[in-house]
């Protein structure tokens, strides 16, 4: 599903019984990015539904023992036929920069374009600086700040990547 991994990792799809597991690292993982309100924030943003219904486009890696280490929540657009989205994506910080969160990307990336997807949005909060440099890094376009985006005081930063030129720029380095 996903080779790339370092040793003593493997990748699978999304199960239900994920949910309260992801829901138990997000604090930790976020290091309490905006305080009690940014935890409630968080959670909400990923209710049951999204492990019930976007299992075959959501991924999840653990460790040898199972532990989560790191997860990505994302579906197919029902009404934008050429685009897919990023709902949310987590790597615990002791395995960041190991390529974890790249590699779930390309795995959803290429699952889109096997779809005939052409484009992948997501959006994060404008002060989760870490999630603004991945995104730009992995070769996303970032939108100014959108105030009021995901509801009053939800301001977002939008980001877009074209597949097909990025499949392109991918084959040419």
């Amino acid at each position: 599903m996903i080779d790339e991994l370092p040793a003593g990792l493997t990748a699978r799809h999304m199960a239900p019984d994920d949910h309260p597991r992801v829901l138990e690292v997000l604090d930790a993982w976020w290091g309490g990015l905006k305080g009690e309100a940014g935890s409630m924030e968080r959670a909400l943003l990923l209710p049951r539904l999204y492990f019930q219904h976007f299992t075959t486009t959501s991924y999840l890696i653990e460790r040898d023992g199972g532990e989560i280490a790191a997860f990505l929540v994302a579906f197919l657009s029902q009404t934008e036929p050429e685009v897919a989205y990023v709902h949310f994506a987590g790597v615990d910080p002791a395995l960041r920069g190991q390529g974890l969160g790249r590699a779930l990307y390309r795995a959803f990336f290429a699952l889109a374009r096997s779809r005939g997807r052409r484009h992948v949005h997501c959006v994060t909060s404008p002060q989760n600086t870490a999630s603004r440099d991945f995104h730009t890094r992995l070769g996303f376009t970032a939108s100014a700040v959108r105030a009021d985006y995901d509801g009053p005081g939800l301001d977002r930063v939008a980001f877009s990547i074209d597949l097909v030129a990025d499949d392109a720029g991918a084959r040419a380095s």
